[in-house]
């Protein structure tokens, strides 16, 4: 039998610890046939078969994001991009564009901009966005996601006046002489204009997330775990796989209301996998919804938000554990994580599952005494390494939090220390898609650096690990013999790379299923 296609003169790192290096491999169909030395491949080559010379580039497993709203990112990448924009004028100027493209009363949407980028050393507001688009709604989101300047016809449809009152855990910026509405709203405030804004049609969602897919694999990432958070996304990953416009491999996972819908061992999309089913026990740091035991340090008057009382989170992971569904529960706070974790140990009691992977999603603010529990009901811990430095630089999780919780916020090395399995995602597109991106600030943390990982750990994080988390370690997240071909080649070793330039190497390559999706 001879190979479709050869991968030689490499660097391969394989993440199989017998055979962790090697220079080549070769593919058959869609599996991985043979990895080894060149001279152990050439056996493998006839003449049909399609050589690709690395010349010393680095080959390793297909890269995993184990948290991405593809819906979402499809939909930012028609906004505009305002990262490079350094002044409101120039702002102003791009949406005119917009306004010229597109029919009257139409929304805009853009995000990306930073005040301390702009010419003015100061915030956009409504004026200057009415002065670009009096008649098109307009809303541009800052680049730190929670923060947005929208514009008085925006403003008219979502119903928000002087006399609005800021909702919890947001703020209506207003003019301290007038009273009046500046544009700028904040952190749950933003909600108010977000949800005015008609829903996609299913034509428009379908070109949002094939430009979304073509935008992850071009980033290395060869498998995606898509949070859907609206029903009509169903629908859009079955379109996708029925017409062969899906260029990588999708896990999904679906709101809890889904269990309505689905018995759990098959999943919805007729594909076979099991189905991961999405719980939210609280909310954000960011907000101050996420659930704590004791007062953020910087508001005394509240410990967050939970969703759920405790018997009503525990019937819910009862039945969906019985229905054998994996759960993943969004838990942000000690006191979610806490209940979270009450919740899964009734179930376990109740139908006794050692390999159930049942994760929590974030899983922030931990103690000792939580992570010994995580352990010992042998969770997945997900998390999202750019959103960490986030939340220290951006939404100051010191402040927030006091110095004794804060130390325990993201332990990752506690956390892999104590064996307990950590996966990596990109949260996209609150933050960038890449991998290396994720990578680097796993291993270069600054808050508390005795929790940087090394580049081995954090790189399993979106392999071995992210493939273990959907059952798929005996078919990915590894390069073996017998696993799909499924490979990202960059363009240097991570491992000989300063940690800080982690995030420059660039994607060469990615292969699915023995197939070259994208090439630079």
């Amino acid at each position: 039998m001879l190979a479709d296609l050869a991968l030689i003169d490499g660097n391969v790192i394989t993440m199989d610890s017998s055979q962790p290096s090697v220079e080549a491999i070769a593919i058959k169909k869609d599996r991985i046939v043979k990895v080894g030395t060149n001279e152990e491949i050439n056996p493998w080559i006839g003449k049909d078969t399609e050589i690709i010379h690395l010349n010393g580039r680095t080959a390793v497993p297909g890269l995993i994001d184990s948290h991405i709203h593809v819906a979402d990112f499809g939909k930012v990448l028609t906004w505009i991009d305002l990262q490079d924009v350094n002044s409101i004028e120039e702002m102003q100027r791009r949406i005119r564009k917009r306004v010229q493209q597109i029919h009257k009363g139409r929304w805009i949407i853009g995000n990306g901009w930073n005040q301390t980028s702009f010419i003015e050393k100061r915030y956009p507001n409504l004026q200057d966005l009415d002065e670009a688009s009096p008649e098109n709604p307009v809303i541009l989101y800052h680049q730190c996601g929670r923060v947005c300047v929208v514009n008085s016809k925006a403003l008219e449809l979502a119903g928000v006046t002087k006399e609005t009152v800021s909702p919890s855990g947001g703020e209506i910026e207003k003019n301290a002489e007038t009273g009046e509405p500046t544009g700028i709203l904040r952190e749950n405030a933003t909600d108010l204009v977000w949800k005015t804004i008609p829903t996609s049609s299913e034509e428009e969602l379908m070109e949002a997330a094939s430009l979304a897919c073509k935008k992850i694999v071009e980033a290395g990432v060869t498998s995606i775990h898509w949070i859907v958070t609206a029903s009509n996304e169903i629908s859009i990953i079955q379109r996708l796989r029925t017409e062969n416009k899906l260029p990588l491999r999708v896990h999904v996972i679906a709101p809890a209301n889904i269990l309505d819908k689905t018995n759990g061992s098959v999943s919805i999309l007729g594909s076979g996998d099991k189905l991961g089913v999405k719980v939210f026990v609280d909310g954000s740091l960011a907000a101050r919804t996420a659930a704590l035991r004791e007062p953020y340090s910087d508001d005394q008057k509240t410990k967050g938000q939970l969703l759920y009382s405790q018997e009503e989170l525990n019937a819910l992971v009862v039945n969906a554990h019985k229905a054998n569904v994996r759960l993943v529960m969004h838990a942000m706070g000690d006191q979610a994580i806490d209940m979270t974790l009450t919740a899964i140990e009734k179930a376990l009691v109740e139908v006794p599952r050692k390999n159930h992977r049942h994760r929590i999603e974030h899983a922030s603010v931990l103690n000792n005494d939580l992570i010994q529990r995580i352990k010992k009901l042998g969770m997945i811990v997900s998390v999202q390494p750019k959103c960490v430095i986030s939340e220290f630089s951006v939404w100051s999780a010191v402040n927030r939090l006091g110095s004794k919780r804060v130390r325990l916020l993201y332990p990752l090395k506690t956390l892999t220390k104590e064996g307990i399995r950590v996966i990596g995602g990109s949260d996209c597109p609150m933050e960038p898609i890449s991998p290396l991106l994720g990578i680097q600030a796993a291993v270069t943390r600054q808050f508390f650096a005795e929790e940087q990982i090394t580049i081995d750990e954090a790189l399993r994080m979106y392999t071995v690990n992210a493939a273990y988390a959907s059952f798929e370690e005996k078919s990915k997240g590894s390069i073996e013999e017998g696993k799909l071909a499924d490979v990202t080649i960059i363009s240097d070793d991570p491992r000989k790379t300063p940690p800080s330039k982690i995030g420059d190497i660039k994607v060469t390559m990615t292969i699915v299923g023995g197939k070259v999706v994208y090439q630079k």
